[in-house]
């Protein structure tokens, strides 16, 4: 199965135990998670059922079914692999946590590739010492893509969980990811009663280059959708820059004052191409065009 890594992908992450189907449908991709939100005496459970909701969707094309393993240098996350390469089942994406090396990504997908090539692999990036090895990391021929933790990279550093201070981290990702031609996902927004922090903060990763961002709950979904498209302003901007490139033919031109060569043209591109996808609409919009 295809994993949608369109701009605007909303990824949602919810304990393996707690999976609702009915809740997750708007998800691009739903991961499982088997790591921080599992206590430890929970995770023999936990494991057990992503592996059997893993096995209700492997027929269901309209489900893109993901796991975040545990790390595969602990035991928990040897357990997870073994579980899912003797159950004959595999999840279509596996984000494997505290990656520091590419060594990380090459084991989970060796060992669940059992003959029908492996999952499609997203390596959470979420260390200080993961940043010394980025390039290494983003080189793994294994790798589908990253996705960025805010949280234990603020705790690992001691720094604040604020846009202000993650700057730097989430901008890295980004731009070394776009250099490696993978997908890159922001860490989830965790205040759920605050929809304007989340609104801000995923405006900021579509500016910084971000693919898409992780979601903790079903409603937070459509906020960061909103958050990707493109607004009404920017689409007639990307439209006037077309139509003015394509009258200059290919030359060096001007809308509304400012220069306009290939560059800002191909960006112009990117912002009609990602309007005319079914995700390109805002939910508003898309409320809107159902009443």
């Amino acid at each position: 199965m295809d994993v949608p890594v369109r701009r605007g992908s909303a990824w949602l992450i919810a304990p393996a135990f707690r999976y609702r189907r009915s809740a997750s449908a708007a998800a691009d991709v739903v991961v499982l998670d088997l790591e921080d939100s599992v206590p430890a005496e929970d995770k023999p459970t936990a494991r057990a059922a992503a592996v059997d909701r893993v096995r209700e969707v492997v027929d269901d094309h309209d489900t893109v079914l993901g796991v975040r393993v545990n790390a595969p240098g602990t035991l928990h996350g040897l357990h997870d692999l073994v579980a899912f390469a003797e159950s004959g089942v595999c999840p279509a994406v596996v984000v494997v946590p505290k990656v520091e090396s590419s060594r990380d990504v090459e084991l989970v997908a060796t060992v669940l590739d059992r003959g029908h090539g492996p999952p499609a692999v997203w390596a959470l990036v979420e260390t200080p010492r993961a940043f010394q090895h980025l390039a290494e990391i983003l080189g793994s021929q294994w790798l589908a893509g990253v996705v960025f933790g805010a949280a234990d990279y603020a705790a690992a550093t001691g720094c604040a969980r604020s846009s202000q201070a993650l700057w730097y981290p989430r901008s890295a990702l980004a731009a070394g990811a776009a250099a490696a031609g993978v997908p890159a996902l922001d860490s989830p927004y965790f205040d759920l009663d605050d929809p304007e922090g989340l609104q801000r903060e995923a405006e900021q990763a579509r500016d910084l280059g971000f693919t898409g961002k992780g979601a903790v709950h079903p409603r937070q979904l459509p906020v960061i959708r909103d958050a990707f498209a493109a607004s009404e302003q920017e689409l007639a901007q990307a439209h006037a820059v077309l139509a003015a490139a394509e009258a200059a033919h290919g030359g060096i031109t001007t809308v509304d004052g400012r220069m306009v060569g290939p560059p800002i043209v191909a960006a112009a591109r990117a912002v009609t191409a990602h309007a005319a996808t079914p995700h390109g609409r805002s939910s508003k919009e898309e409320s809107g065009a159902e009443q």
